[in-house]
């Protein structure tokens, strides 16, 4: 016989929950899962909880000059964020600290992030000389500096000296860093060596310079003396301390300046002068040689200093960057060019191809007589690769890459440079012994959170309270389900606030029951028997319970849409737990009751719970004592 209309049929809503835990858990052990059964079942805990890597970063100026806006800093963020996540990391933290500091925290294993804040910005540019790097005060060698890659078309026929067809890819005997080859078959060199008036090297001292660089070179002037300051002026070329022994006296006083003083120095005297080494400048400050319109000095290996020309390629010409494995299973990074960029990296290549206006001299040039080109990241040479034809398509730097390495490098190059330049103020290891009695005293606060739930639920309820207890295990299995599944899909990560959202729902979940076992008792002593007092007073507690946990679900969008750091897991954790919860009250919460309502324990006022509610619809409605009825 079919159950009256409107009457539900408990079963079914049981049965879809079943489903929904079935699949959850099928999720859980098998969806993404390696490992032991213990490891299957743990969720992606945070820094507070499992330790890991916090790090500082001082915000000093913006790359042109200028103080940080909360505009920049917030671009700088947004970036740094991009950086952290392509490590592969879940839930990496990084917010704004005040109007300087952006900090980065990353959950699990240490790790380094000491260029995660590096500006990252990319120039190419030829290399025009070469010297020695090492400092002392010693004749640069005579040989010329080995180079430490090439670049080479790999597809069709280059004229080269020997007349191969396909020009060859090389590296420096000695195991530097790569060179640059093309992604594409297509190369084309010119036939003609046309002169360029910009590939000639000026003088330093022509370049317009900004009124607070003249106030330090003045202060570094009068530190190391004015004899000394005049006679490095003077250089033309790097100087031969062995053919004047008083000149390398003289310019002894250059080795002693910090990193800070070096960078302010004109770039002709940063590469003339010897006693200026690659520890010098590999120190200086972030963007130091930012200026793609300025001539610069920068080292490569920490050994060999180059005078480097104006910046012709710049990292916004590059339009994507990964890193991959080449066809020697090495790992490179793949650069794939703007429209603007890559007529500019053609031209670019061209100009060292043919050597225009001879402005590479013998110094810089590579095993097979042709200039070479530097990548230059920041205030470093990544490589600079001998150009052995004209590259119309995109290419790889290549090199003694890491996975990592290459990863690192192209997440830089693809998220962009920095708005601003940073400095690294603190970096913190947090220990996984804190983390774990964070993780002991969350466990036990929510623990005795939902004991006291339980006590007052069978205290005040009693059979009811059953109800309430089942359901909250259901909702923790739900959540703990939600959270191992969540955490590998989308990185979401446990912390302590977290746990303190959970901890909340509590709350709302023992509201709802209140709400509903309250009307319950309300149509009981309007007089309805508990069977039909059951479906009605789920009408009308229903709506509440609904309106309820909306407002504790928006309450918690907007936390996450307009918090950040630690408060977003909060509102994450608590916007979950309400809507598990809701389920819980929809899938078994009602139909239990309907088939405890059926029960006759359920009629029992000391059993069910329900109080006063049964004994005043139950009271005989004829006085058994006569003489009572008839007082």
């Amino acid at each position: 016989m079919a159950p009256p209309q409107g009457q539900m049929r408990p079963g079914r809503q049981l049965a879809v929950l079943g489903f929904i835990f079935v699949v959850l858990y099928l999720l859980v052990f098998f969806a993404g899962a390696s490992g032991s059964l213990k490891d299957r079942l743990e969720p992606k805990l945070g820094l507070d909880l499992i330790g890991g890597t916090r790090v500082t970063l001082e915000a000093t100026n913006s790359v042109g000059g200028k103080p940080p806006t909360a505009e920049n800093l917030e671009e700088a963020r947004e970036i740094i964020e991009s950086r952290v996540n392509a490590f592969g990391v879940a839930e990496a933290e990084v917010v704004t600290e005040g109007n300087r500091n952006i900090v980065i925290s990353l959950p699990g294993e240490n790790r380094d992030l000491t260029d995660v804040g590096s500006a990252a910005e990319l120039r190419f540019r030829k290399v025009l000389k070469a010297a020695s790097g090492s400092g002392v005060a010693e004749a640069p060698p005579a040989a010329t500096p080995a180079p430490t890659g090439s670049a080479a078309p790999t597809g069709s026929a280059t004229p080269t000296p020997t007349g191969s067809a396909s020009p060859k890819v090389t590296s420096s005997p000695s195991g530097g860093q790569g060179g640059m080859a093309p992604a594409s078959p297509s190369a084309t060199p010119s036939a003609s060596a046309t002169a360029s008036p910009s590939a000639a090297a000026p003088s330093a001292s022509a370049e317009p310079v900004p009124a607070s660089i003249e106030e330090q070179r003045k202060a570094v002037e009068q530190k190391i003396g004015a004899a000394t300051w005049q006679a490095a002026n003077g250089l033309q070329a790097p100087a031969d301390l062995t053919a004047d022994p008083s000149l390398a006296e003289k310019l002894k006083p250059f080795g002693t300046l910090s990193p800070q003083e070096i960078a302010v120095l004109p770039a002709q005297m940063q590469f003339n002068v010897p006693t200026i080494g690659c520890t010098q400048l590999d120190q200086r400050p972030p963007a130091s040689i930012s200026d793609a319109n300025q001539q610069v000095v920068s080292c490569e290996d920490g050994a060999s200093k180059y005078l480097l020309d104006k910046a012709k390629v710049l990292g916004t010409d590059v339009s994507d960057a990964d890193a991959v494995l080449d066809q020697t299973n090495a790992w490179v990074v793949s650069l794939d060019f703007t429209g603007d960029g890559q007529g500019k990296w053609t031209s670019l290549t061209r100009e060292a191809f043919n050597n225009e206006g001879q402005a590479c001299d013998a110094t810089a040039l590579g095993q097979d007589g042709k200039c070479r080109v530097a990548v230059v990241l920041d205030n470093e040479i990544v490589s600079s690769p001998e150009i052995q034809g004209v590259l119309t398509g995109n290419s790889q730097i290549t090199g003694t890459f890491t996975q990592k390495d290459a990863s690192t490098l192209a997440g830089q190059l693809r998220y962009g440079a920095l708005p601003v330049t940073f400095e690294q103020q603190e970096a913190q290891n947090v220990t996984a012994t804190l983390g774990a009695s964070h993780l002991r005293a969350g466990l036990l606060a929510a623990g005795i959170g939902m004991l006291l739930v339980i006590i007052y639920a069978f205290f005040y309820y009693r059979l009811l309270g059953s109800v309430i207890f089942l359901s909250l295990i259901l909702s923790a299995l739900l959540v703990f389900g939600a959270l191992v599944v969540l955490g590998r899909q989308i990185g979401f990560t446990l912390t302590l606030a977290g746990i303190a959202g959970m901890i909340v729902s509590l709350g709302v979940a023992a509201d709802s029951f209140v709400i509903y076992f309250e009307r319950l008792k309300d149509e009981i002593r309007e007089g309805r028997s508990p069977r039909s007092a059951v479906p009605r007073a789920w009408i009308r507690a229903r709506r509440t319970i609904i309106s309820a946990n909306a407002i504790t679900l928006l309450s918690a969008v907007v936390l996450y849409v307009v918090s950040v750091g630690t408060v977003k897991g909060f509102a994450f954790a608590l916007g979950l737990a309400t809507v598990l919860d809701l389920v819980v009250v929809f899938l078994f919460r009602h139909p239990i009751m309907t088939m405890f309502a059926r029960t006759r324990a359920f009629l029992s006022p000391r059993v069910s719970g329900l109080g006063r509610a049964l004994p005043a619809r139950n009271q005989p409605t004829q006085p058994r004592n006569p003489r009572a009825k008839e007082a």
